[in-house]
């Protein structure tokens, strides 16, 4: 029984073995020269592109893009140009004017291949990095700018001094605020005194009557005493006009 585990660890170890030296062989096996003429070949017209020449390769639908980099014997995708342009021109914006490179170093990655290269700019070195996959097809570029430690302390100190500055400003917001919240009760209790205020009330004119004097209109009576007065007048009543009748206050007859 001992000697079956043995020999099965045996079989085990040796077949490790054989694995690991057939993955060194296999990522040994990549061709560099590809690779790095690649690289070249990228850089070498990104240098000597202007800006016109660039934004007419943007301008490009898809299609036509992707049948220009078949036709000059490129096999990247069309996005894929696009993005390495872009980080080209955003590394001179950052470094200046491109001068030249060293020599490429390859890496070799899990996933794929690393092709780097150290590039004089007119203000500072940058290391010019392209990424490709297993099948050593380019997929991207990148461009890393190196700093002093004096631009990186002083990059690193204005970073900190603005986020501090940030900081304190919104704190400071947000104590005003606080700050300014007891004088709304004081707002609100005065327009909710102002809104119940009630309106002036309006009294209504006295207006004074004259005394009304109570007249009859009883006409049998005015005739009778219009006949009285015309007999004790030895007249007629046609003369006579009686224009109103009024109670004495008394009937006593004095």
């Amino acid at each position: 029984m001992k000697k079956r585990i043995s020999l099965l660890l045996c079989v085990l170890i040796m077949a490790l073995g054989l694995a690991g030296c057939s993955d060194k062989s296999d990522a040994a096996s990549y061709d560099s020269e590809t690779m790095e003429s690649l690289a070249e070949f990228i850089i070498s017209n990104f240098s000597q592109m202007e800006d016109a020449d660039m934004d007419a390769f943007k301008e490009l639908s898809d299609y036509q893009l992707d049948y220009t980099l078949m036709q000059s014997g490129l096999t990247i995708e069309g996005e894929d140009f696009i993005a390495m342009m872009d980080s080209w021109v955003a590394a001179e914006e950052e470094c200046g004017a491109y001068v030249s490179h060293g020599d490429y170093e390859i890496e070799v990655k899990s996933d794929g291949y690393m092709v780097s290269t150290l590039a004089e700019y007119e203000e500072r070195q940058a290391t010019i990095q392209f990424s490709f996959n297993e099948k050593e097809v380019l997929e991207s570029m990148d461009v890393s700018a190196k700093f002093s430690m004096g631009e990186i302390l002083t990059k690193a100190g204005l970073n900190t001094l603005l986020g501090m500055g940030t900081v304190f400003a919104v704190l400071i917001f947000l104590a005003f605020v606080i700050g300014s919240m007891k004088y709304i009760p004081v707002l609100l209790d005065k327009l909710s005194k102002k809104n119940n205020t009630p309106a002036a009330e309006v009294k209504p004119a006295v207006v004074e009557t004259a005394p009304v004097v109570e007249e009859t209109d009883d006409l049998e009576l005015v005739a009778v005493i219009t006949a009285a007065i015309a007999a004790a007048e030895g007249t007629s009543s046609d003369g006579f006009v009686v224009r109103s009748i009024r109670r004495r206050p008394s009937n006593n007859w004095n």
